[in-house]
């Protein structure tokens, strides 16, 4: 279906790809992988034609088509839910656009509203209207959204409209960059169903694990600028990568101890005037040799040990008869929780129902209408939230705010740390005032695993991280003492370390003595289709 050959490209004097190959066969599903900044996206802009690479070509069958589904929307404009997920080409947003102004003007009579609603039958609008519909409603929304204009919904939500745009389409190549990011579990098992029956072939970015454990039969992987390929799903791969690593260790050691024994030959020779042809010999087959570079060891996942937090009281925080609205929205009502000594439990339920609400309530950063929240007075609390930096000096470095923070820690040991969360080299020197919002988040993870609280309070730890520093955080939360009460969209993660399951919606708490996996089973999300559609 699609050829890459020869791909060069390079920027500001760094090489992402040279000479690198890659083919895309019909109804292969490939996930793409590398470290931030290897050239993921550059590779999916190369082939979508948006970038000219400097060098190599991108073939791609003549009928063959392509859809992209990319990190961000941009702004909506007037359009509905529905219009947005039924407008799956130029020419049907055109017709589109000509019918709603005529609808809103009440100018139905008119020409070319005849001609736009004609156009809107050729292009089979009518049936792609029930479609767009079952997968809105797999994707999370309600019947009552479709008709709401994309704009008054969050950015989440309008990502949503245009993923089930592109599955409208339905392209015979689907091009998906991190798609997980806005979905709630329960969309996240439909849209992995949704996939398993795809017909076309899917290239995709990913950050979640099992995702791609459930999609991908291939794994390319951007490495010392090729395109290495390994036949499996990610987790096959991992295994693979290490051994073909020790394989080409092998061969460079093997080489290096042939030419070294040559060389010693050669040395020992050269002036023995007997043996000048065998010298001769031997420094040709040197320069015949195509020298092994030395092979660039995977990252590993960075193992840190943190201290134990303080013993808590049993019951570490209580909730009683705990009532929260905003404005006239009821959220909850008379609510009863409590959290205990050592707890895993991860927070679940669709978006907008309340859960990152009930870590605030935990953490005490709200007011409670009603109802008493009760800490122990042993209790050390940290709340993790993507948006809060105002724990962090904005006056010192990387490096100066997380030897503060970690008290007798060593500046190598804070500095693999930082590594481990994608601040290398020179960023650990970066002042924090001039960090971005995702530097800033990472920053503040890492302060709470070199100074443990013994509540740990966490809304999507796993943003902003690569699947190496998501290991590194499960891997030091594993062998946290305290108690964890967590929100999380990936799986992986989920599964690694939730221990009870409390799904939260209308108002209501549901608790799950189990990991995910019981959840499920318990809660009958395995047989729930979600509309029942499949591609």
């Amino acid at each position: 279906m699609l050829t890459i050959r020869k791909l060069t490209m390079a920027y500001g004097g760094r090489t992402l790809f040279e000479e690198a190959d890659l083919t895309i066969n019909w109804g292969e599903r490939i996930a793409l992988v590398g470290p931030n900044g290897a050239g993921k996206s550059t590779l999916f802009h190369i082939i979508l034609g948006d970038e000219e690479a400097n060098a190599g070509t991108v073939e791609k069958d003549d009928y063959a088509h392509v859809g992209y589904l990319s990190q961000e929307a941009g702004d909506p404009g007037e359009e509905t839910v529905l219009q947005i997920a039924t407008a799956i080409n130029p020419e049907m947003r055109e017709v589109q656009r000509v019918m709603r102004e005529h609808e809103n003007a009440g100018t139905l009579e008119s020409e070319e509203y005849a001609e736009a609603q004609d156009q809107f039958t050729l292009m089979n609008g009518f049936q792609l209207e029930p479609k767009a519909r079952k997968i809105l409603s797999g994707l999370g929304f309600k019947q009552e959204d479709f008709d709401r204009p994309a704009h008054e919904m969050s950015g989440g939500w309008v990502m949503r409209a245009h993923l089930a745009q592109i599955l409208c389409l339905e392209p015979d190549l689907l091009m998906l960059d991190e798609p997980t990011n806005h979905l709630d579990l329960m969309a996240l098992l439909w849209f992995q169903r949704y996939l398993s029956n795809y017909p076309g072939a899917i290239l995709m970015i990913s950050h979640d694990r099992d995702f791609m454990d459930a999609i991908a039969e291939t794994v390319v992987e951007i490495d010392e600028q090729k395109l290495i390929s390994y036949q499996g799903d990610y987790s096959s791969y991992l295994g693979e990568r290490e051994l073909r690593y020790e394989q080409k260790m092998s061969a460079y050691r093997n080489q290096k101890k042939e030419v070294d024994r040559i060389q010693e030959f050669i040395d020992r020779f050269r002036s023995v005037a007997s043996k000048a042809s065998q010298v001769q010999s031997r420094v040709k087959q040197i320069e015949k040799m195509k020298t092994l570079e030395k092979p660039r060891a995977p990252r590993k996942v960075f193992k840190f040990h943190f201290p134990d937090p303080p013993r808590s009281n049993q019951k570490v925080i209580e909730l009683d008869k705990v009532s929260q609205s905003y404005g006239e929205t009821q959220i909850y009502s008379h609510l009863d929780l409590v959290v205990e000594r050592g707890d895993r439990t991860v927070l679940v339920g669709p978006n907008g129902a309340g859960k990152s609400t009930l870590l605030k309530i935990l953490a005490g950063t709200i007011p409670i209408n009603g109802g008493e929240r009760k800490a122990g007075y042993a209790t050390k609390l940290g709340y993790y939230s993507q948006h809060r930096s105002e724990l962090l000096d904005e006056s010192k470095s990387v490096l100066e705010e997380i030897c503060t923070t970690g008290a007798g820690m060593r500046e190598e040991d804070a500095r693999g740390l930082l590594g481990s969360f994608l601040f290398r080299r020179e960023d650990v020197h970066k002042k924090v005032r001039v960090l971005s919002g995702g530097e800033k988040s990472r920053l503040n993870l890492v302060k709470f695993l070199v100074d443990p609280p013994n509540l740990l309070l966490m809304d999507e730890p796993t943003t902003h991280l690569d699947l190496l520093s998501v290991e590194a955080l499960i891997q030091a939360l594993k062998q946290f003492s305290g108690s964890l009460v967590f929100i999380s969209h990936d799986v992986h993660f989920i599964r690694k370390l939730a221990e009870s399951t409390w799904h939260i919606a209308d108002g209501q708490v549901t608790k799950y003595s189990g990991g995910y996996d019981y959840y499920l089973e318990k809660s009958g999300l395995l047989d729930d289709e979600r509309g029942g559609v499949t591609a």
